[in-house]
């Protein structure tokens, strides 16, 4: 098990936070973190963590045992029913939207803790899972609907998710009289420390499986791999999940199956660049289109289309394409498409484009470089050929 996180850095208070503080900086993050508001798969635990830590430090006894002995001053001092007796959590987060009778959200914390109902343990949840899909940028700005494949956890459809062979029934753990829990106490310098543990007999279940079913062998789940249809919106981003509520791990028969969060990955694209709902592209114009303006094709996510491209255009000019970046989520229109430009110098030339590249260098007024032997060579043949074509 994880080491428990100090209570004031979980609610980013300093230790001689007063009360008012520490009730702010719940709120606030108890904003942020509530499972009815965020997506992230961690948010539930988050929550968890803020509403043990201002369930302590907003009592002054409480506080005044885990300054001076840490988490030993409260762990086994109070069962969980007694950490949060007396915190009014729906009053504090009135307001929010949150679910829960009266709009607050004060029973949904302790349905996150005890399972529903303020006293009792109620059945764990199942896990929640990954999974990584790939797309292409042309993919991600049209949207689509897909099959994925997701193996998972269900409750064994034979024995329902007893882990008993049909016709039988599993039998009360005598160690721990079915609660699955055993309760030890020991005497420490703190005081007597309470703490309870999954019962090593039945393993935590309550019960003994006597004859197990043949199809799970007793475990009560079995793995399967399951088609689940996904409909991703056009315009996602790299990294954005989709949240499938309860498509993840089985609790058994009588929890809450985990979530299921498929996470998006854009691919690289060999052309475009992209920047929020923005697009960038580099095309290359020769020396003639930079000189003397043209209209220039350059390939968009859906097609070709044409930018003006005036005469003297340098390399780097960058011209804009209203609309013809990426879809913005919620349906609000589409990016732009950036094309930077580069003037493209030709590599190899004939012996008449050199010819012509230098006499227009002559027409400039540059500096003739020094040539070669048979670069002169050349020169001179032309300039005979004129020569003779001309007498």
């Amino acid at each position: 098990m994880a080491e428990k996180k100090d209570y004031y850095e979980v609610l980013g208070v300093a230790k001689d936070a007063n009360e008012k503080d520490i009730k702010s900086a719940y709120r606030k993050l108890a904003m942020k973190y509530h499972p009815d508001k965020s997506d992230a798969p961690d948010a539930e635990e988050r929550f968890k963590e803020l509403s043990e830590a201002y369930a302590v430090l907003s009592d002054a006894e409480k506080r005044q045992k885990y300054d001076q002995f840490g988490h030993a001053g409260i762990n086994g001092q109070y069962s969980q029913e007694d950490l949060f007796k007396g915190v009014n959590f729906e009053d504090l987060l009135r307001g929010f939207g949150f679910g829960g009778s009266s709009g607050g959200g004060g029973d949904s914390i302790f349905d996150m803790f005890f399972g529903g109902g303020r006293g009792g343990r109620g059945p764990a949840r199942g896990r929640d899972l990954r999974y990584d899909v790939n797309l292409t940028l042309e993919q991600a700005a049209t949207g689509l609907e897909m099959t994925i494949d997701v193996p998972r956890t269900e409750t064994c459809p034979t024995c329902s998710g007893s882990g008993s062979k049909p016709g039988s029934k599993p039998v009360v753990c005598s160690t721990c009289r079915g609660t699955g829990q055993v309760t030890r106490a020991q005497n420490t310098p703190f005081g007597q420390i309470v703490t309870s543990a999954a019962c090593g007999k039945c393993g935590g279940r309550g019960q003994i499986i006597t004859n197990p079913c043949s199809e799970c062998s007793g475990a009560g789940k079995v793995r399967k791999t399951r088609k689940i249809n996904i409909k991703i919106p056009q315009g996602v981003e790299d990294g954005q999940h989709l949240k499938l509520r309860n498509q993840g791990d089985s609790a058994g028969p009588s929890g809450e199956s985990g979530d299921l969060y498929v996470v998006l990955n854009i691919m690289p694209h060999p052309q475009f660049q992209r920047q929020d709902s923005d697009l960038f592209l580099e095309a290359p114009i020769s020396i003639t289109q930079a000189a003397l303006g043209a209209d220039v094709e350059v390939p968009t996510l859906n097609g070709r289309a044409k930018i003006k491209v005036p005469a003297g255009t340098q390399t780097g000019s960058v011209f804009r394409l209203r609309g013809k970046g990426m879809p913005r989520l919620q349906g609000l229109g589409s990016g732009d498409l950036h094309v930077r430009v580069k003037v493209k110098t030709p590599a190899a030339l004939t012996d008449r484009q050199k010819q012509l590249m230098e006499a227009l260098a002559a027409e400039f007024g540059e500096k003739k470089r020094a040539q070669s032997e048979k670069e002169k060579s050349i020169i001179d043949k032309i300039v005979d050929e004129v020569k003779s074509a001309v007498q």
